[in-house]
């Protein structure tokens, strides 16, 4: 084993394979999303799930003011919208969203959309863990989920 840095550790965690999600919120009428792989269920009952985002992120305090957003999961052929928001201060493209219940905003066209309440944000590290319950959610079948791995798109 070799001792931990900031290099070997994100080389070591790139080998494990995630999916890609874009977090959306709404502001007013402006929807922001950030690209996000640190997403995962949380509880069956009642239905949970968690997510991270840096806590020097661009949009931080947007995502931390907002009560209600939607967690996207990526199909392959949306590597350009993940790419997108990736980006530090994403300037606004067309995207077609779906409106949600509570002032949400879901892209069409994703393999998976979960309409979510935010129920706790916990600051550990350099990242704010965001605890969110599921209220609405979508999915399609027919479409294949766009993966992370080695640091790259797969």
């Amino acid at each position: 084993m070799k001792k931990i840095n900031t290099k070997n550790f994100k080389k070591t965690l790139s080998k494990f394979t995630t999916g890609v999600t874009v977090i959306c919120v709404r502001k007013n009428q402006d929807i922001y999303g950030k690209t996000v792989n640190s997403f995962n269920s949380l509880s069956l009952n009642p239905p949970l799930v968690l997510f991270s985002l840096g806590n020097y992120s661009s949009s931080i305090k947007i995502y931390l003011e907002s009560k209600y957003l939607t967690i996207n999961i990526l199909s392959k052929k949306q590597i350009k919208i993940s790419n997108h928001f990736a980006k530090k201060d994403p300037k606004p493209i067309k995207i077609d969203f779906l409106s949600g219940k509570n002032n949400t905003s879901s892209i069409s066209d994703c393999v998976a959309n979960l309409e979510c309440k935010v129920i706790d944000k916990i600051k550990k590290g350099d990242h704010i863990i965001f605890i969110c319950k599921v209220l609405n959610v979508r999915h399609d079948d027919k479409l294949k989920p766009l993966s992370y791995y080695n640091s790259k798109y797969c």
